[in-house]
């Protein structure tokens, strides 16, 4: 017969032994969930906001016209975002590509994002102004050093003129791709190779599949940069069948904060955006962008946010919460 102090002994014994086991199960079925969900969540591709948009979801993004912090630090924290592509600004906040490096390789350390891929998109504000031709190939420069840091996308400012369009898409395209040249005077490609060995670390793809994939999607289809213009000033809006006509544009924007000082409008706020001229500068966008295929982006916010959608916009900043609505009206899979 075993005495009391053994059996309390004994009884200390099997508890642990039971709560060691039971901590194992839970670990080992975390473990698998987590795999699981890994293998559900596997890209499709390195851009999400393009995987997003080519299967009709629309997409929302964050991001401030006063810039990001460029660091290291607060890439590896903003991975884990609730949006889908990050905005990030050096258009009014200052032009620091060093910066912008030292994020995208924080981003790589703080992914894969949450919905596997191993980073969120990011998509610059490049502080080049659409004007003309000239002014886009005296700053192609520009294109060409955001590029290299491995960013998926570029937007182009006061995109005023065709020409100038143009000229942007053949600053950001290498001369191997030839979809849509020639077409509405699309000229080849100028973009130099150096730069692409840093921008294929980031994507985690070799220099040749960088070189490969590294084009203005919808023109190719393989294509992983998104491209946009904001049609943000009366000289745009005056253009701007036209100019969404060139090859190599996904997005499209009317910039209602500068577009209503181009305009003349002086109120502010939502008084801006209802005034009559402001509304029939968006429609104008927004029609030419539906005749020429082309994403239109427009704020959201939790309570217009499904009938944007309704009305045709597919890109935009939102909140968590405004996100959240808008993913639930289109029935996006998660994890989102």
């Amino acid at each position: 017969m075993i005495d009391q102090p053994q059996t309390g002994v004994l009884v200390n014994r099997l508890g642990k032994q039971s709560v060691l086991i039971l901590a194992s199960v839970l670990l080992t079925a975390v473990s698998t969930a987590i795999v699981a969900q890994n293998q559900a969540a596997k890209p499709k591709r390195i851009n999400q906001a393009i995987e997003l948009l080519a299967e009709g979801q629309p997409i929302y993004y964050t991001g401030s016209h006063s810039g990001t912090t460029g660091t290291y630090e607060q890439g590896v924290k903003d991975a884990q975002t609730y949006a889908d592509y990050i905005s990030y600004d050096m258009e009014h906040a200052p032009f620091d590509v060093k910066g912008l490096q030292e994020y995208m390789r924080g981003l790589v350390a703080g992914g894969p994002d949450r919905s596997g891929h191993r980073t969120p998109a990011v998509i610059v504000n490049v502080p080049v102004n659409g004007m003309d031709a000239a002014a886009v190939h005296a700053n192609a420069w520009m294109f060409n050093q955001v590029l290299a840091t491995g960013v998926h996308g570029v937007m182009l400012t006061h995109a005023d003129d065709p020409g100038a369009i143009r000229a942007f898409v053949e600053a950001v395209r290498f001369p191997i791709h030839q979809q849509g040249v020639g077409i509405d005077g699309l000229p080849e490609g100028r973009r130099g190779v150096h730069g692409v060995a840093t921008a294929a670390q980031i994507w985690g793809v070799s220099q040749e599949e960088y070189e490969e994939k590294a084009d203005p999607w919808p023109l190719n289809p393989n294509g992983e940069l998104l491209l946009g213009v904001k049609e943000e000033d009366k000289y745009a809006l005056a253009n701007v069948d036209e100019n969404l006509k060139v090859p190599g544009i996904g997005m499209a924007e009317w910039g209602p904060g500068d577009m209503a000082m181009s305009l003349g409008v002086r109120a502010q706020g939502e008084a801006a955006v209802q005034d009559p001229k402001m509304v029939a500068a968006r429609s104008k966008v927004l029609a030419a962008c539906k005749a020429n295929h082309i994403f239109f982006l427009n704020s959201f916010s939790a309570k217009d946010v499904v009938d944007m959608i309704k009305e045709g916009v597919m890109v935009g900043p939102a909140s968590p919460e405004t996100a959240a609505i808008g993913r639930k009206y289109t029935n996006r899979p998660q994890p989102f």
